[in-house]
Order: C-alpha cells, then sequence, then structure tokens
C-alpha cells in the first residue's frame, strides 16, 4: 500500500528484455533504505518487487501485463521515475490510499498556467471515466492529485510548483502518456452499483435480497 507521496525519482539505467517480461533497473541512491529483496516499490504508479539492490540501484523484474497495462513498456535508459516504497506501520498517509495497481493511462490534452499552478487536462481510456470524480482522488504516475474538474471524456487537475518540481510531471509535455490509477473507494462504489443494478434488472430490489447481502 501507498499514498501517492512521492518520495525520490530514479534514473532508469537499463531495461533488459526478455522472455517472461523484462528486468528494469533503476538508479535511486536517494529512496529510502534499506529495501529488502522482495519489497514492494511503487514506479510511476505500478507496484513493483524489489528483486536485488544496494546503496545506488534496485532492480526489478516486471511482468508482461504490467509491460502491456503501463507506460512501464516504453521506458529506456535514461529516463527519469517517480518512487515511493511501500508504507510502514505509523507512517503519515499525507495523500490517500494506492494500491501501485495501474487501471490504465491517460494522455496530456492540455496545460495552462493559472498563478503560480499549472492547471492540466488529461484524457483517460474511456473506461476509466465512472471512477474519475469531481474532488475525488486519482493517481497520475503514482503522484496522488485531486480532481478539479471533470468532463465527458476528460478531467483537470492542478498542480502546484512543489510537485512539479519533485516529481516527473513538470517534465511531462501534450501528448505525453501517465499511467492512471483510480480511486479504490470510487472503483468499489461503482461496480458495486453495477452489480446491483444487473441483479434489479433480473430480480427486484427487496429488504430479503438486502439481508443476504450482508446489509
Amino acid at each position: 500500500m501507498f499514498t501517492g507521496i512521492v518520495q525520490a525519482t530514479g534514473v532508469v539505467r537499463s531495461v533488459r528484455q526478455y522472455a517472461a517480461g523484462a528486468r528494469l533497473v533503476i538508479d535511486a541512491p536517494d529512496l529510502r533504505r534499506p529495501l529488502l529483496d522482495g519489497a514492494s516499490v511503487c514506479v510511476n504508479g505500478a507496484c513493483l518487487t524489489v528483486v536485488r539492490s544496494d546503496d545506488s540501484i534496485i532492480e526489478f523484474d516486471v511482468v508482461p501485463e504490467t509491460l502491456s497495462r503501463s507506460t512501464l513498456g516504453a521506458l529506456a535508459t535514461g529516463n527519469v521515475v517517480n518512487l515511493e516504497p511501500s508504507l510502514r506501520v505509523g507512517d503519515s498517509l499525507d495523500g490517500h490510499m494506492v494500491q501501485g495497481h495501474v487501471d490504465g493511462t491517460a494522455r496530456v490534452a492540455s496545460i495552462r498556467a493559472a498563478g503560480p499552478e499549472r492547471v492540466w487536462t488529461f484524457s483517460p481510456e474511456q473506461a476509466l471515466m465512472p471512477f474519475i470524480i469531481p474532488k475525488g482522488s486519482v493517481a497520475l504516475d503514482g503522484v496522488s492529485l485531486t480532481i478539479a474538474h471533470v468532463e465527458r471524456d476528460s478531467f483537470t487537475v492542478a498542480l502546484i510548483p512543489t510537485t512539479l518540481a519533485r516529481t516527473t510531471l513538470g517534465q511531462l509535455k501534450v501528448g505525453d502518456r501517465v499511467n492512471v490509477e483510480t480511486d479504490i473507494l470510487a472503483r468499489t462504489v461503482v461496480a458495486t452499483l453495477g452489480r446491483w443494478r444487473e441483479r434489479a434488472e433480473a430480480e427486484p430490489l427487496t429488504i430479503e435480497g438486502l439481508r443476504a447481502d450482508g446489509w
């Protein structure tokens, strides 16, 4: 579990493709240590398992599913990535509950200035839009953000200078893709109501039915 508060950035040292996925090696001396083999680290929003590390580098094996569903499949040597280690008991929850499970991607549609902030509009895969709600949370490349405005096929967030300076979001340009993880609470509510709706169409909602579902 993560919070979407990026602790450090790292630089991709190498990406080695093989039949079962890829070995991703990241130079990340500023990330909190120690990092045990088997520990979880959120890399640009995707939860990956550490297979080897030292004081400078961290190595991960990335499975084909992650490579295809996220932007990690397009990483190359020299790219900068956002990093967050998994939560420890007693850690501060400054962002929101992030699982590191990428739901899909979105493209930067526009960037405009609004005083010290930058207002960014993203166009996500259409299947993600039901889970994007005004004033709700979203993780973009692992960064916890609050959704300011929602249109039919896009949403807007405001980024402060600190976020732009400390994460990779400040390097993005119009047309670039980011990993998207929608809020787990929004996904749960939408999925549950969807199942209830399908059930109600076949069987009317009753007190007995609610009791059977644990209500």
